[in-house]
């Protein structure tokens, strides 16, 4: 994905890392987001069965933190890529 993004030259971040802060104070380990794509799009990447409610709320979650209205849902493990797609908006 990331020589794609390059030879369209589109600005990307790739494993982003994201600080876990509550209340003021770092918790846990740092989110770790598969791409944010032109400080714009934040894609999550799948290899699953198929795509549960949590993958959704995972990328609800990343797009909130970083004022991304626009997510994409990628899971590889389908027929066709077009059937592992799920766009999501804010």
């Amino acid at each position: 994905m990331c020589v794609e993004l390059r030879l369209r030259n589109m600005s990307f971040e790739n494993q982003m890392s994201l600080p876990l802060i509550y209340k003021g104070e770092r918790v846990g380990n740092d989110l770790r987001l598969d791409f944010v794509v032109q400080k714009k799009v934040v894609v999550e990447l799948k290899a699953v069965t198929q795509l549960e409610t949590i993958h959704e709320a995972q990328l609800l979650t990343y797009m909130k933190l970083t004022n991304c209205r626009v997510g994409l849902l990628i899971n590889f493990n389908v027929p066709t890529l077009k059937q592992g797609l799920k766009r999501m908006v804010l």
